[in-house]
């Protein structure tokens, strides 16, 4: 069942399951809470209460927000964990990714973990020689620049097609979800705003975390030449003994759709360490 919260006169849709200790899903740009459809039964099978979020702007929660930072998301995924009743692990891919990060440095006494799929939370400077050097990381780069530029459903499938090399069996109806959604008034907007934000504030709050910090990318990720550098990245500025690494092979940009036994089989072992005393 759909539920709402209200933030600032807005709403996010989130819908939970099971019982257990909390963990939060959030999604990426362009997407909504669906995207979790094979991880969150079996983390709530698993014994977890899962709360699987559509971000601002995004699915069933409300457009006319007035920013769509990493910041902001992660001001709604606290309400949310508030809201429930914390403390929490999130789980986010890509922007949500970097929003879960400046969640876990701004209330630590919330968030007990973070899991990061695919995520931006760093700065980006444009790659010239990985475009030149890597295929699929220039395919998709192009892809995602006529979205930036031109509002381009055709140009978001297209990128899509990249970025989940290999297609779960319902990936026919899923991608008709999707473009459904995307072709309502105002979303492809969110999508464009998302895609113009920094991932600075998120790399800025790195050095600032408390919890552990799983990333996990995969191998032939689109969105980077080398996926496990920009994670070994990461890593890095984060405080030492905080943060581990591990990369799917065969995964592109959505590990969760296209993986998800794989990052179940991570999830759960770092969910038990993260979320014993809740």
């Amino acid at each position: 069942m759909t539920e709402y919260l209200g933030i600032a006169g807005n709403t996010i849709a989130y819908e939970v399951t099971g019982q257990g200790p909390l963990v939060v899903l959030a999604h990426g740009m362009g997407d909504s809470r669906h995207s979790y459809r094979f991880v969150a039964p079996a983390l709530a099978a698993a014994g977890y209460r899962v709360a699987n979020v559509d971000i601002r702007g995004c699915g069933d929660s409300s457009l006319g927000w007035d920013d769509y930072s990493r910041t902001d998301i992660a001001g709604d995924l606290v309400a949310v964990v508030r809201h429930l009743g914390g403390p929490a692990v999130i789980i986010g891919q890509s922007i949500s990714g970097g929003a879960a990060t400046i969640a876990a440095a701004t209330a630590p006494e919330l968030i007990t973990g973070v899991i990061e799929l695919a995520p931006f939370t760093r700065a980006q400077s444009v790659d010239l020689a990985g475009l030149v050097r890597v295929k699929r990381f220039r395919a998709g780069y192009l892809q995602l620049a006529q979205v930036l530029l031109r509002g381009s459903l055709a140009n978001w499938r297209k990128y899509l097609n990249v970025a989940v090399p290999t297609k779960p069996a319902d990936w026919d109806s899923e991608l008709a979800r999707i473009e459904a959604k995307m072709s309502e008034p105002g979303r492809m907007k969110v999508l464009q705003a998302m895609a113009k934000t920094s991932a600075g504030d998120a790399g800025r709050q790195l050095p600032n975390v408390t919890c552990p910090v799983l990333v996990i990318q995969g191998s032939v990720d689109p969105d980077w030449a080398d996926p496990r550098a920009e994670g070994e990245r990461i890593i890095a500025d984060l405080p030492r003994g905080l943060g581990e690494l591990a990369v799917i092979e065969g995964a592109g940009h959505y590990p969760h759709v296209q993986t998800p036994d794989e990052v179940v089989a991570l999830a759960l072992p770092f969910l038990a360490r993260t979320l014993i005393s809740a």
